[in-house]
């Protein structure tokens, strides 16, 4: 499992570690403007209740400050989901962190591949996330209807 890691951002130090159930309100309350501007997607309380159980918070001072969540498809596909950093914590490599404790949980349930549905390719890319995989697969969309 994922161990509690810190990071040095500034005068404070925000912990990384596994979410639990008692983070979900917590964690709808910090995604709720990112929504709002379209940087995510909706995620109702239920749907975060699962995916807390492959979560991963950053908090400083008991303030949620960022949340990551690896949702597992199957042994094969995992998705990388609701990644958000603050704002005054954004460049000091927590979403790098966060990211790295979903691919770790990833490894630990021996899933194959994750991907990523974002528009910040550059920050994925640096992560190691590519457009192609081995053997030149590549994943193709159709939205069937608008969000």
């Amino acid at each position: 499992m994922a161990a509690e890691r810190t990071l040095d951002v500034g005068s404070t130090a925000p912990i990384v570690r596994p979410a639990v159930k008692d983070d979900v309100p917590k964690v709808h309350a910090f995604i709720r403007p990112y929504v709002a501007v379209g940087r995510l997607l909706e995620r109702t309380i239920e749907e975060l209740d699962v995916l807390v159980s492959d979560g991963f918070v950053a908090e400083d001072a008991g303030r949620i400050v960022g949340f990551a969540a690896l949702e597992i498809y199957s042994k094969k596909l995992a998705e990388l989901r609701s990644l958000a950093v603050a704002d005054g914590y954004r460049g000091h490599g927590l979403g790098r962190r966060l990211v790295e404790c979903c691919i770790e949980r990833a490894r630990e349930k021996n899933v194959l591949e994750v991907m990523a549905i974002t528009s910040s390719e550059e920050f994925f890319r640096a992560c190691g996330f590519d457009f192609t995989l081995p053997g030149e697969k590549k994943a193709l969309f159709l939205q069937t209807r608008d969000v």
